[in-house]
């Protein structure tokens, strides 16, 4: 199974999606013509005679939010998760809202909120999981693990959309699976595989799991909402869901926090745009590899801010993952004859 979408078939990273809202806001309508092909014409208009600047956008962009996980575990590990997770949210919102606001942003329709809403919410819970393992877990070690939500956005779409599951996803996610199972048996083997360690791996897989489910309410997001006011609501709805459950989580800000904190949200902003800057000017299938950069990213900043080690079970887990991902990604469509409902 995959999601077809002009040249580009699903699952995609989910920064990979944010970068089609992007394109959604700034190409003109056409009557007749649907968003995907829109996505292709934008793409086409605004392709640079240098083709390596896309890609390195990209790659930059994957590196901002790889070096946001990094301050964010830095925030975390001082405040705690929750607090960390709530401040980023509120402070992304602070960001983002004058920008929606100064380009004429307007309050959304009923549907547009109850969108909205929804991914308010799953994103809340979504980073709030994330954010605490890596409190527990080396970072390039969770990037990794994070790397199976596109797998289970497989069998979601297929349980809320409808859609087929072809023989080549079922092997990919047999292959993801099978990632998972060598980098948590590595740290079996190693004897590191302790309660908070078992914590850390079970909340980031509660965290893929929204992750995933992400990819199905942004699919219809971005067909409503532009980039601005998607980024803003996003963040404004975390933080005010997250507030909900204070009394119970909230501990005072350390001072020593809030700069990384503030990076966090910035480099979330600048991380983003600097993706989407990149989708707007290549075809998502020549750019979806850098998404996987993220794990090189996430072991060098790891090792930089926290002096955590990589190891040989998390690279080979690392590399199955990413094959099946790949194979997802590439699969031609499901034939009848040959899928699985």
């Amino acid at each position: 199974m995959q999601f077809a979408c002009g040249h580009t078939r699903w699952p995609m990273p989910l920064s990979t999606i944010l970068a089609f809202t992007w394109i959604n806001v700034h190409t003109p309508v056409t009557s007749g013509v649907t968003f995907p092909q829109r996505a292709a014409m934008h793409a086409a208009m605004l392709r640079r005679d240098h083709v390596l600047l896309p890609f390195a956008a990209a790659l930059a962009g994957v590196g901002l939010l790889s070096l946001m996980d990094a301050f964010m575990k830095e925030a975390a590990l001082l405040i705690g998760a929750y607090t960390a997770t709530v401040l980023r949210a509120l402070f992304g919102a602070a960001l983002i809202a004058p920008l929606w606001w100064l380009r004429g942003g307007r309050m959304p329709s009923a549907m547009v909120w109850k969108l909205h809403l929804t991914r308010g919410v799953v994103s809340a819970f979504m980073a709030l999981t994330f954010f605490y393992s890596i409190t527990v877990l080396p970072l390039a070690e969770a990037i990794a693990l994070s790397f199976i939500a596109p797998l289970i956005a497989l069998y979601l779409a297929s349980a809320l959309l409808g859609e087929t599951i072809s023989r080549h996803a079922i092997g990919a996610s047999m292959l993801g699976f099978a990632g998972t199972l060598v980098i948590v048996g590595g740290r079996i083997g190693q004897g590191q595989f302790d309660e908070r360690a078992a914590l850390g791996v079970a909340s980031l897989f509660v965290s893929a799991l929204l992750y995933a489910y992400n990819f199905i309410v942004i699919r219809r997001q971005a067909q409503v909402a532009g980039p601005m006011e998607i980024a803003t609501f996003h963040s404004a709805v975390s933080g005010v869901v997250l507030l909900m459950i204070a009394p119970f989580f909230w501990s005072a800000p350390d001072p020593a926090a809030l700069l990384p904190l503030g990076a966090a949200a910035l480099l979330t902003v600048c991380g983003s745009f600097a993706i989407a800057f990149a989708y707007a000017r290549a075809e998502a299938n020549v750019l979806v590899p850098t998404e996987y950069s993220g794990f090189v990213w996430a072991a060098l900043f790891g090792w930089l801010f926290f002096r955590e080690a990589v190891t040989w079970p998390t690279l080979a887990g690392t590399a199955l993952i990413v094959a099946g991902c790949w194979i997802a990604s590439r699969a031609p469509r499901a034939d009848p004859a040959t899928a699985f409902e």
